[in-house]
């Protein structure tokens, strides 16, 4: 049995689920290396349109495997490194991809499976759905992945979760920035796909833009640099391929190439 489920639908809605749920789909370095590999080609594909991250069985995910950390524990100090860099590797490959990425969290999503919510750019989430940086009670740290739930959650809520392992309910995840939706278990999978068609609604260069500009603009200062790159950006846009046909579309009041499916057009950006 494979560890990482793959399949990409007709509208280039592409699914990695996590399939370890005897292990409530915990992270070894096997799993981290087959899902940094899916990401980068997933990335790579003009078909895929969205990526949808969720996990077999009744949890998300529950981030270390105990084998794999007890296996560790043992190992070298250059060991445990080169490990600790693939797990680090494969959040930024996340958190960088092109693409619009979702979590659908349908239960318990603790450590690493925070760090994957947290680098998707959408998170939808059921009522059972639960989350926790447990990290500190194993005497270690959420450190891969801390960079990412700092962003989403906020310095405050970070410093919080991260020294006392509590477990956040979905609610409170939604309060704290976490999680963007919860509905019930019936509800979810609507929920989901009116997401997905949002996504699937807009342009593909545009989003990936988008990103790429959000990212610069973190490590930047509101001032006139940052007003003349948005500047530069927007202009490039505009009268890229995808800017003209967006227009056009609009004012001949049909559905742009992206809306109506075609792929191949929709690849040139």
């Amino acid at each position: 049995m494979t560890d990482l489920l793959q399949s990409i639908d007709g509208r280039g809605v592409a699914t990695l689920t996590l399939n370890r749920p005897e292990r409530h789909n915990a992270f070894d370095d096997q799993l981290v290396a087959a899902l940094t590999e899916a990401l980068r080609r997933l990335n790579e594909r003009e078909d895929v349109r969205v990526v949808l991250i969720c996990g077999n069985g009744r949890s998300f995910s529950a981030g270390g495997d105990i084998g794999w950390l007890k296996r560790m524990a043992a190992a070298t100090y250059e060991e445990n490194l080169a490990d600790a860099e693939a797990l680090a590797h494969l959040m930024l490959t996340l958190d960088g991809l092109a693409k619009p990425t979702i979590a659908y969290v349908h239960g318990a999503a603790f450590g690493g499976g925070v760090g994957l919510a947290a680098c998707c750019d959408i998170v939808i989430a059921t009522e059972r759905a639960s989350f926790c940086l447990s990290e500190a009670k194993l005497g270690i740290i959420p450190a891969a992945i801390g960079p990412f739930v700092l962003r989403a959650i906020g310095a405050r809520h970070a410093r919080r979760f991260m020294l006392t392992a509590e477990v956040i309910s979905a609610d409170l995840a939604r309060e704290i920035g976490l999680v963007h939706e919860v509905a019930g278990e019936a509800e979810a999978p609507a929920r989901l796909e009116r997401v997905v068609e949002a996504l699937l609604s807009c342009a593909p260069g545009a989003q990936a833009e988008a990103k790429s500009f959000l990212s610069y603009c973190e490590g930047h200062a509101i001032d006139d640099a940052l007003a003349l790159e948005s500047a530069r950006r927007l202009a490039a846009r505009r009268a890229s391929r995808e800017g003209l046909e967006g227009l056009s579309a609009f004012l001949e009041k049909r559905l742009s190439h992206w809306q109506s499916g075609d792929v191949a057009k929709t690849a040139h950006r």
